[in-house]
C-alpha cells in the first residue's frame, strides 16, 4: 500500500480479531462455560440499546502501539459513551470503575496514519487490532481513530530504528508497579480501589529499562501485561510520570471467554511474545518480568525456542530466592534475578555492558510551557545562566536589599511586590527604615513602583493600617506604591519580591523573592533571639518572636522574568479594589485607585552564573479573569508534583503550615511510590495567631496532612520543630523544598490549598548546572548528579537546625544519614527537656513535632470553617471536582 491510498474496504493484513491467545485452551468448552458467555454478551446487548436510547454512541480509545520499517501496528478500542464526552478522558478514579464499560463489538472506525487511511472493524470485545503497510520514520508516529460525530483518539505508534538491534519486553505488575499478585486479596484492592496516581514503583526499574535502551536510539520497548485493556491508559500515565522509556502497551481482557471462565494469561504472554518476533525480525529481545507467577516460565521457554532473538532475561525477586536461582542462562542466554531495578541493572552490567545513566535534561524537572497550564503568561518556561545565592534570615537579607536600594539613581527602577509592609522598619541596626530606603531611591531619580496586598483589617490581626501607611510615606515622596485588592474574596497577594533595574549597569541588576515582607518581625538572625521591632504575635513565642525565614538573590536573565510578573499584575485592568467600602475611605484620603503605565521593558541582564531558574506562580480562578491567567494558575502546585514525582532519597522541606491533605496526598504519593524516600518536614511548633477562630481549624488541618504522609511513608517521615538555645520556640516561616540535591525551591507559597490554589504566590525553582561531587555523587541515582546550589541549601539550613559550624557536615551528604543525624539531635534534645534540662544542653535546636489534635466536637465546628476560610480552594468548579491542579 501506498502513501495517500484512498479509504479501503478491504485491508491490507488482516485484521487481529481472532480470538485473544489468552482465552485459547486445548480443552473444549463446558456447556455453562458457554451459557455463561452468551449471558454475559446478553447481558451487554440489552445494556447497549438502553445506553443508545438514552442518547450514547459509539467513540474511540487508544493505546500505544508499534511499528518498524514498512508496517505499524495501531491499537485501540471502541465502547459506548454519552454524547459530548471523552471516555479517555477520566483520571484519579478507582479500577474497579474503569471495569463498568459499555464496549462496542464489531464497529466501524476509520484509521488514518502516515498518509494511509483504513475502515476496520472491532472485535467482538470491541478491540481494535490492525497492522498496516506504512513507510514511517523511526520514532513516535500518531494514528488517529475516527469514528463519526467524535473527536479522533489519537494513538501513539512506537516506530523502531531499521539499524536497531536491541528491544525491551516489560511485565507491569510486580516489575513496573507493586500489586503483590502472590496475596490475592491485597493485589486486588490495589488494582480495584486505588487509581493509578496510589499505585507504587518498584524501585530502580524506570532506571534500568532507560539504560537498556539509551545507546539504542528507537529501540522498540514493549510493556505486555495480563492486565484489562481497562487499565491502559493508567497504566500509560503511570509509566509517563515515572520515567519508563515510551513504549507500545500489549493487555488482555478480563471476564468469560467463548472457552473458559477466564483468560490463560501464559498463553497470552506466550503469543505477544511470538508475534513480536514475527512483526519486528530484527530484533533481539531483553525480557524483564518477576519470578512471582509465570514470567520465569514463559521467559525460559520463549528463549529455548528463540535463543538467538533473546538477548538476556531480568527476573526481580518478588520474594528472597534460593542462591542457586540467584544468576543462570538457558541455552546461553544470560538469567538475571535481584530485588529491584537497580540490582538487576548491576548483574546485566557484565553481560550487556550497559552504558552508565545518562543525565536528564532540565525538562525532567521543570514545567514545560504547556504543562504551566497557562498559555496567556508573557513568561519564559525557564531561563539558564543565572546566578542565585541563599540569604537565609532577615538579617542576612535586609541589609544587602539596603545598599541595593542605596545604589538605585537617576533612571533606574525599583518594583516590590508585597504582603506587609511597614514603613519604620530597619534594614540594618542602624538604619534606614524600608520606608526612607524606598523614598531616598526616589529622590536619586529612581523610578519606585509597588504593589502591597490591601490587607483586612486591622482588629483581624491583618496590617492595613501599615500597608497604607508604606503606600503614602513613598507616595508622597514621588514614588508609587498601590494597595491591590484585585484577589477572590478572603484572598490576599501573598507574593514578596524586589526587583532593581539599572539604566547603564545591566550585570547589576537584581531580584530578590521568597518569604520575607519587608515588615516588622523579620529582622532576625541565627542566633534567633527575635526582631526588636515586632509584630503581635502568639504568646508561645514570646515578645519578640524568634523567627526563621529565607530569600533568594536573582541575577541574569531571570531578573527580567520576575520584573514580567510585576507587570502583568501592575496591568491588570480591574480595579485596585471592587470592595465598596474601601472606595470612599480612598478618595477622602487622595489614595491612588489606578496605577500609571510604565516605561517599555528592558532586554534581559547577561547571563553569567551556572543556575537554571523556573518562575512557579500561584492565581486563583477570579472573576473577571486576570488577563494574564484567565482560569488562575497553579504552576507552583504542578511543579512540585513533576519533582516529587522523581524524588528517590530525599526531600527537605521548610514549611510555616503544612496543613493541607491536598498538598499532603502529593507528598504521600511520592512515599508510597518509592520505598527508599525519606522526608524531612520543619515546621513551627505553635500558629502565630492565638485567636480561639482559628487554632482549632489550623490544628484539625494540620493533623490530617501530617497523618496522610505518616502513613504512606512511616518511620521514613520525620517532622520537627525549631527552638533557640534558651528553649523559645522559633517561627517557621520559610517556605523551601530540596529533591535529592538537585531540585530547590525558595518562595512564598506554603504548603496549603491556599498557597496552591488561592492567594498569589511566586517561588523560585533552581536546578544549578554545577556538580556537587562529594558523595553520593548521585543520591537520586537518575544520573542528574547532586547539584552545588541545593545541596549547600540542605547542608546551610541543617548545620544550623543541628548547632554546627560552616563546614561541619561530612554525615550529612549521604541522605541515610542526614536523615539519623537530624533524629539523633532532637531525639538528644527532647530527652534532655524531659530529664528536668540537667547537665549541659545538647547540640542542636531540632525538636521532634507533637501534633496538637483538638477534640471532636471542635473538629466538627472547625471543618467548615478550615476547608472555606483558612484554607479555601480557589480553582475552577471543574479542577474541584476532578482534583487536579
Amino acid at each position: 500500500m501506498t502513501q495517500g491510498a484512498a479509504w479501503m474496504t478491504e485491508q491490507p493484513r488482516p485484521e487481529h480479531t481472532v480470538p485473544d491467545p489468552g482465552s485459547l485452551t486445548d480443552e473444549a468448552p463446558s456447556r455453562l462455560v458457554r451459557i455463561a458467555y452468551r449471558l454475559e454478551n446478553g447481558l451487554r446487548d440489552q445494556l447497549a440499546r438502553v445506553a443508545r436510547r438514552r442518547g450514547w454512541h459509539p467513540a474511540a480509545l487508544s493505546y500505544p502501539g508499534y511499528g518498524a520499517s514498512g508496517s505499524a501496528r495501531v491499537l485501540g478500542r471502541l465502547l459506548l459513551a454519552p454524547a459530548g464526552t471523552d471516555p479517555g478522558a477520566r483520571r484519579d478514579i478507582p479500577g474497579w470503575r474503569r471495569l463498568l464499560t459499555l464496549e462496542q463489538p464489531q464497529g466501524e472506525v476509520e484509521i488514518e496514519l502516515g498518509g494511509v487511511r483504513h475502515r476496520a472493524r472491532s472485535d467482538d470485545a470491541g478491540l481494535v487490532d490492525v497492522t498496516l503497510d506504512v513507510e514511517l520514520p523511526p520514532g513516535r508516529a500518531e494514528a488517529e481513530l475516527v469514528v463519526p460525530g467524535r473527536e479522533p483518539a489519537r494513538a501513539t505508534v512506537h516506530v523502531a530504528g531499521t539499524d536497531v538491534r536491541r528491544g525491551v519486553v516489560c511485565d507491569v505488575d510486580d516489575t513496573v508497579w507493586v500489586t503483590g499478585l502472590r496475596h490475592p486479596l491485597r493485589a486486588a484492592w490495589r488494582t480495584l480501589a486505588r487509581s493509578s496516581s496510589g499505585r507504587t514503583m518498584v524501585p530502580g526499574m524506570a532506571g534500568l529499562l532507560t539504560r537498556l535502551v539509551q545507546d539504542h536510539p528507537h529501540a522498540p520497548v514493549v510493556y505486555l501485561s495480563n492486565g484489562p485493556w481497562n487499565l491502559a491508559g493508567p497504566v500509560a500515565r503511570f509509566l509517563d510520570r515515572n520515567r519508563f522509556p515510551a513504549g507500545a502497551l500489549l493487555m488482555t481482557d478480563w471476564g468469560v471467554t467463548p472457552r473458559g471462565w477466564f483468560r490463560d494469561g501464559r498463553a497470552h504472554k506466550r503469543g505477544a511474545l511470538e508475534r513480536l518476533t514475527a512483526d519486528l525480525p530484527g530484533i533481539r529481545w531483553v525480557l524483564v518480568g518477576d519470578d512471582g507467577e509465570h514470567d520465569p516460565e514463559i521467559y525460559r521457554g520463549f528463549a529455548r525456542q528463540h535463543p538467538d532473538r533473546v538477548e538476556a532475561i531480568a527476573l526481580r525477586q518478588v520474594h528472597p530466592a534460593d542462591a542457586a536461582e540467584a544468576s543462570g542462562d538457558v541455552d546461553g542466554v544470560p538469567v538475571v534475578r535481584a530485588p529491584d531495578g537497580a540490582q538487576l541493572a548491576a548483574h546485566l552490567d557484565a553481560a550487556l555492558d550497559l552504558p552508565p545513566a545518562a543525565p536528564a535534561g532540565l525538562e525532567a524537572w521543570f514545567l514545560s510551557a504547556a504543562e504551566r497550564g497557562n498559555d496567556t503568561t508573557r513568561l519564559q518556561a525557564w531561563t539558564e545562566g543565572n546566578r542565585v545565592r541563599p540569604l537565609v534570615h532577615g538579617r542576612s537579607y535586609l541589609p544587602v536589599l539596603a545598599d541595593v536600594l542605596a545604589d538605585a539613581g537617576r533612571g533606574d527602577l525599583v518594583y516590590l511586590a508585597g504582603w506587609r509592609g511597614d514603613t519604620d522598619e530597619l534594614l540594618t541596626d542602624d538604619g534606614p527604615t524600608v520606608g526612607a530606603a524606598l523614598s531616598d531611591a526616589v529622590r536619586r531619580g529612581a523610578l519606585v513602583k509597588g504593589l502591597i496586598w490591601r490587607s483586612h483589617l486591622e482588629s483581624m490581626a491583618f496590617s492595613a493600617e501599615q500597608n497604607r501607611d508604606l503606600s503614602r510615606d513613598v507616595n508622597e515622596t514621588g514614588g508609587e506604591v498601590l494597595l491591590d485588592q484585585r484577589v477572590r474574596p478572603m484572598g490576599s497577594h501573598h507574593q514578596k519580591f524586589v526587583i532593581v533595574r539599572h539604566r547603564d549597569r545591566p550585570d547589576e541588576d537584581v531580584a530578590f523573592l521568597g518569604g520575607i515582607d519587608v515588615a516588622y518581625s523579620r529582622r532576625d538572625g541565627e542566633g534567633h533571639e527575635g526582631d526588636p521591632q515586632a509584630r503581635p504575635f502568639a504568646d508561645a513565642y514570646g515578645d519578640t518572636p524568634a523567627w526563621h525565614d529565607v530569600q533568594v538573590e536573582l541575577r541574569g536573565p531571570v531578573v527580567r522574568e520576575v520584573e514580567a510578573v510585576f507587570r502583568e499584575r501592575w496591568e491588570d485592568p480591574a480595579a485596585l479594589s471592587r470592595v465598596p467600602w474601601h472606595v470612599l475611605p480612598d478618595l477622602l484620603r487622595g489614595q491612588d485607585r489606578a496605577p500609571s503605565s510604565l516605561p517599555e521593558a528592558r532586554p534581559a541582564p547577561p547571563g553569567e552564573g551556572s543556575c537554571a531558574v523556573q518562575l512557579l506562580r500561584t492565581y486563583p480562578n477570579r472573576w473577571p479573569g486576570y488577563p494574564f491567567a484567565p482560569d488562575g494558575e497553579r504552576s507552583a502546585a504542578r511543579g512540585y508534583a513533576k519533582a516529587l514525582a522523581r524524588a528517590e532519597r530525599l526531600v527537605y522541606v521548610e514549611d510555616q503550615y503544612l496543613w493541607s491533605t491536598d498538598v499532603a496526598r502529593v507528598f504521600a504519593g511520592a512515599l508510597r511510590a518509592r520505598p527508599r524516600l525519606q522526608l524531612v518536614v520543619v515546621v513551627p511548633r505553635h500558629p502565630d495567631k492565638d485567636s480561639p477562630i482559628s487554632v482549632a481549624p489550623v490544628a484539625l488541618g494540620h493533623a490530617r496532612a501530617l497523618d496522610m504522609v505518616r502513613e504512606a511513608g512511616g518511620d521514613r517521615v520525620q517532622v520537627f520543630d525549631v527552638e533557640n538555645e534558651r528553649g523559645v520556640p522559633v517561627y517557621v516561616h520559610a517556605k523551601v523544598c530540596i529533591v535529592d540535591d538537585v531540585w530547590a525551591t525558595v518562595g512564598s507559597d506554603n504548603f496549603n490549598r491556599r498557597s496552591w490554589t488561592h492567594d498569589s504566590e511566586l517561588t523560585a525553582a533552581v536546578v544549578d548546572t554545577d556538580r556537587d561531587l562529594r558523595e553520593p555523587v548521585d543520591p537520586g541515582g537518575h544520573g542528574d548528579g547532586a547539584r552545588r546550589f541545593a545541596r549547600e541549601l540542605r547542608l546551610m539550613l541543617m548545620r544550623e537546625h543541628l548547632g554546627r559550624a560552616d563546614g561541619d557536615d561530612a554525615d550529612l551528604l549521604d541522605p541515610d544519614e542526614a536523615v539519623a543525624a537530624v533524629r539523633h539531635g532532637a531525639a538528644a534534645l527532647d530527652a534532655w527537656h524531659a530529664g528536668g534540662r540537667r547537665g549541659p544542653r545538647p547540640a542542636g535546636r531540632l525538636r521532634a513535632h507533637v501534633v496538637e489534635r483538638p477534640p471532636l466536637w471542635e473538629r466538627l465546628l472547625a471543618a467548615p470553617l478550615y476547608r472555606y476560610v483558612i484554607d479555601p480552594d480557589g480553582r475552577p468548579p471543574r479542577l474541584k471536582v476532578r482534583r487536579t491542579a
